[in-house]
């Protein structure tokens, strides 16, 4: 089993920044492919940013495109994902996820996928 730690979550007013990490303790980081994901209460968990194994392929969706980049330091077994011009909508409790599927990231979307997950960072983006 995978550890993964998130941090940098926090409480932010809207249009300003944060980045988030995702450290995973295991040395095969380097062969995993990893996401972000974000719920909020009663909805289910939604995917934000998939990066592949080498970091060549990324997804985003639609409401974050121009936002938000990931990615990753495979010398630091570390994901990341800087998130710019944050709006209200993106509260929520963010999870990094992973799995050492080579499907392409567009076919990683849902959380089924997944196999290894974070306890989840607060985003709060205050109006």
């Amino acid at each position: 089993q995978v550890s993964l730690v998130e941090s940098g979550g926090g409480m932010v007013q809207a249009g300003e920044s944060l980045r988030l990490s995702c450290v995973a303790s295991d040395y095969a980081f380097r062969s995993f492919v990893m996401a972000w994901f974000r719920q909020t209460p009663g909805k289910e968990r939604e995917v934000v940013a998939i990066i592949n194994y080498t970091g060549s392929q990324t997804y985003y969706t639609d409401s974050v495109k121009g936002r938000f980049t990931i990615s990753r330091d495979n010398n630091e077994n570390t994901v990341y994902l800087q998130m710019n011009s944050l709006k209200p909508e993106d509260t929520a409790v963010y999870y990094c996820a992973s799995d050492k599927s080579r499907l392409p990231v567009t076919m990683m979307k849902t959380p089924t996928s997944y196999s290894n997950w974070g306890q989840g960072t607060q985003v709060t983006v205050s109006s």
